[in-house]
């Protein structure tokens, strides 16, 4: 299947007057991030980082016998999304019915929609999407009865129609969606199955709202939302509510997706269990939220290493005026702020290609739409006007929104391909 697209200087950080170019002829350019050949601001992605990131979380859900359908909405890029499906994803994870059309788009053909669906118009967006593809399985989750009932309503007016497949979602009081009780699930489950709109194909539910990065309290945490899961599995199973040979199970965010691997492997049903990983951030990880839950997950494990942060953003010292502060070429619209503030990696002073060591006492302390404020200690050596500063990210879903295209680099600073977004 063919990602190419265009290039020109619509996109951010595409040098203004250049002519457009197809996306594979990138390599062709020869251009450096730091010969400062594209204006800066500029997010890259390292490909080393990108592909070990891909193979090691393939391996690790086939080590686990878990089958892997990575969460799109991370980055929302066509490319990145065959480079998944391509290394063995089974299918792919999305919040919306748009996003999963841009993943049929580029040739998922089993999808999660992990997310209610209670819009007429995206429900008959996915009925034509599903008619336009014979090949194509998509599940989306229900929660309650009031849900089930919107579906009910549009259906009933669609002659044409033919049921959706749901996966049922356990939830976590105080948290997001999800039934709160074994009992409010039954109910609901038993009512998916009465409704001609409905096809009951499993169990869904996300455990990334409990975790603390405190492995003794979240193992606690998930284990109980683990059982709470096994308990409606195994009741729906015993009345026979499953309408597939296989019955799916699915979790597992991009913090602690080790700790849901007892849900996804239940045995003793009267149907084999098909557990689905819905990680997403693994594919670039980060430089702060779970670079810290991933190091614990390999004191779990018994891992020396796992994930490698791939994606980072390069910005330029535009001014220093103060002992103290710097400003950078960078702010929210360019870099993730959601989580924590961006995290100095890599200083490169001005007119050098020699990355030299940051000292410890740089800092981001705000941001503003387009400015950086790098705080560092005024008796140390100070970064001056000219200089690249590479930021890292803390969660990488609000940083790939904030571009178009997003240039993919050698570990020279070489750029060698790209990848665009599609939000």
């Amino acid at each position: 299947m063919n990602h190419t697209f265009t290039l020109s200087a619509a996109c951010k950080s595409y040098p203004y007057g250049e002519p457009p170019i197809a996306s594979n002829q990138v390599a062709d350019k020869g251009w450096n991030v730091l010969a400062n050949d594209l204006p800066m601001p500029l997010a890259v992605i390292r490909r080393s980082a990108l592909v070990h990131n891909i193979a090691w979380m393939q391996a690790f859900a086939q080590r686990k016998g878990v089958a892997l359908a990575p969460h799109g909405k991370t980055t929302m890029s066509p490319e990145l999304f065959a480079m998944q499906l391509a290394a063995g994803a089974w299918g792919l994870s999305f919040a919306t019915v748009f996003q999963a059309s841009v993943g049929v788009a580029a040739g998922a053909r089993r999808i999660v929609i992990a997310n209610q669906v209670v819009c007429d118009a995206d429900f008959s967006s996915l009925a034509r999407l599903l008619d336009a593809h014979p090949d194509l399985r998509v599940w989306f989750l229900v929660d309650s009865l009031a849900q089930l009932d919107v579906i009910q309503d549009w259906f009933a007016r669609q002659p044409q129609a033919r049921p959706f497949d749901v996966l049922l979602e356990m939830g976590i009081a105080g948290q997001r969606t999800g039934c709160r009780s074994f009992e409010d699930a039954m109910a609901l489950a038993h009512a998916v199955t009465r409704c001609a709109a409905t096809r009951l194909g499993g169990i869904e539910c996300y455990e990334g709202g409990v975790a603390t990065c405190d492995s003794a309290q979240d193992a606690q945490a998930v284990s109980d939302l683990v059982r709470r899961v096994n308990d409606v599995v195994r009741a729906c199973d015993a009345a026979q509510m499953f309408v597939d040979e296989q019955i799916v199970v699915s979790a597992g965010g991009s913090a602690v997706f080790d700790l849901v691997l007892p849900m996804l492997r239940v045995q003793g049903l009267g149907k084999p269990l098909f557990g689905v990983l819905r990680s997403g951030c693994y594919v670039t990880h980060d430089h702060g939220n779970y670079a810290r839950f991933l190091t614990q997950l390999e004191k779990r494990e018994g891992l020396a290493s796992s994930l490698q942060a791939a994606l980072e953003v390069w910005a330029m010292v535009q001014s220093v005026p103060e002992p103290g502060l710097a400003l950078l070429t960078c702010g929210r619209r360019d870099v993730s702020y959601d989580l924590e503030m961006p995290i100095p990696q890599r200083w490169v002073p001005r007119g050098g290609v020699a990355q030299r060591d940051l000292p410890p006492s740089w800092k981001i302390s705000a941001l503003n739409d387009q400015h950086a404020y790098l705080r560092f200690d005024p008796s140390a050596e100070a970064p001056q006007v000219g200089d690249r500063v590479a930021l890292g990210i803390s969660h990488p879903c609000t940083t790939f929104d904030k571009w178009r295209w997003i240039p993919v680099v050698e570990d020279n600073w070489d750029i060698s391909g790209a990848v665009h977004t599609q939000f």
